[in-house]
Order: structure tokens, then sequence, then C-alpha cells
């Protein structure tokens, strides 16, 4: 996850406000969410000691939410105001592709409602295999947000109508 992010970063950071402002957010995300990976036993044998505590998931599902919620409703819109002021219009492929990281919401939202507010003293039996799950599908949605990046680059360097 941080080499792609690293990919990522080299080749797009620098190009936009709008780019740099959502990587440094997920670069953040990315951050907490090897802070609870790193918590992981190794073994199958699961110590209360090596659990994140009730505030480590705290903190990491408002960023997980922050993420999403930064997302759809202010860098997504940002970029359909930008396009719209250019006269851009998107295409299926972008609208396609925008449906793909959608898809990817309901299931980091329901981590979020599952562990925002557990008590340290809950048993958190399935975490390790729901924090596995979480990783796939950040994994899978900055796949695709970096394919939104490049769909939105390629637009605004073409002029509509060009």
């Amino acid at each position: 996850m941080l080499n792609k992010f690293k990919q990522t970063q080299e080749q797009w950071g620098g190009s936009s406000d709008l780019i740099d402002h959502w990587l440094e957010t997920r670069q953040s995300l990315i951050v907490e969410y090897c802070k609870l990976a790193s918590l992981q036993p190794t073994s199958v044998k699961t110590t209360l000691s090596s659990l994140p505590t009730a505030d480590e998931l705290q903190v990491f599902c408002q960023h997980l939410v922050d993420y999403i919620s930064e997302g759809h409703f202010k860098i997504y819109d940002m970029v359909m105001d930008k396009w719209r002021s250019t006269g851009f219009e998107a295409t299926e492929e972008i609208n396609a592709t925008y449906g793909r990281i959608v898809l990817t919401t309901d299931p980091l939202l329901n981590f979020t409602d599952k562990y925002a507010a557990v008590k340290d003293d809950e048993p958190l039996e399935s975490f390790d295999s729901d924090l596995s799950l979480i990783g796939e599908i950040l994994e899978v949605r900055f796949e695709v947000e970096d394919q939104l990046i490049q769909l939105i680059a390629d637009s605004l360097a073409v002029p509509p109508g060009a």
C-alpha cells in the first residue's frame, strides 16, 4: 500500500492543489491503517495487549470516515466544478470509475460502524480478519482513485470539443 502510494505521489504530486490535498489525506489514512495493522499478533493466539485500544480504533475510524466524506463531498465536487467551468462533461468511463469507488464505501463505513465506539474491555474476536479485509478494500479504492486521477488529468489536458 505504501509503495503504491509513493508511486502515485511521484506521478501526480505537485500537479494540482486538489490532487496534492487528496494524496495528503490518503497518506494520513494509510499511516493510521499501518499503525493498527502493526499491532496485530503474528500468531493465531490473540492477546489483549496486541489489540488496539478503543482510542486507536476511534482515530482510525474517524480518519476513514473523513477520507470517504472528503472524497465524495469535497474532492469530487471540486473536480466537477472545474470541469463545468471549462465546458467539460464527464464521460461514461469517468462515471463508471467513480461508480467503482462508490462500491467500496459501504464496506468501509460498516467497519467504522462496528469499531468506532468499542470499549477497551470489549472482545475484538474478528478484528484481525476485518482489518485485513479493510486493507484489501482500501487498496482497491486507491487503485480506482488513481485511475480517476488519470482520467481527470487526461480530460483537463484536452479542451472540450478539441
